[in-house]
């Protein structure tokens, strides 16, 4: 069961690959919807601490999927999501607080996603060790 849970997602069958991806786009977004209260924002007074549970959700998700997929795939589906909430629910005279916000997030994201990929297993290299693999005859 492990194996299935961890292993690359371009191993996988195509179904499967995209049910995670959809999944992992759902949990971003159900993070983002339960822990900033709606028609706030999350610096706002109305969100108290609403931003800490958010950022360690976001941040093992995004290290998961770089564990398990491509690098720019935790980037769409971690931080796109909290991203497209978040214009919503700002109000359009803070544009740069939202970019701000964005930027932050995507970083996260990217950053996790890429400690993430340090615990990937290694593949065996048969030509570890060989200074040169040609052979004269």
């Amino acid at each position: 069961m492990t194996e299935k849970l961890l292993s690359p997602l371009r191993t996988r069958p195509w179904p499967e690959r995209w049910l995670t991806r959809v999944l992992g786009a759902g949990v971003a977004t159900a993070a983002y919807v339960v822990c900033v209260p709606s028609g706030t924002v999350p610096a706002s007074e109305d969100a108290p601490g609403g931003g800490v549970p958010l950022a360690v959700i976001l941040v093992c998700l995004a290290g998961y999927f770089g564990r398990r997929d491509d690098l720019a795939w935790p980037l769409l589906l971690v931080a796109v999501p909290p991203a497209v909430l978040m214009y919503m629910s700002f109000e359009s005279a803070q544009p740069l607080e939202w970019a701000f916000a964005t930027l932050v997030i995507a970083a996260g994201a990217l950053v996790a996603a890429t400690v993430g990929r340090c615990f990937r297993p290694r593949r065996e290299d048969p030509t570890d060790g060989l200074l040169c693999a040609a052979h004269r005859s």
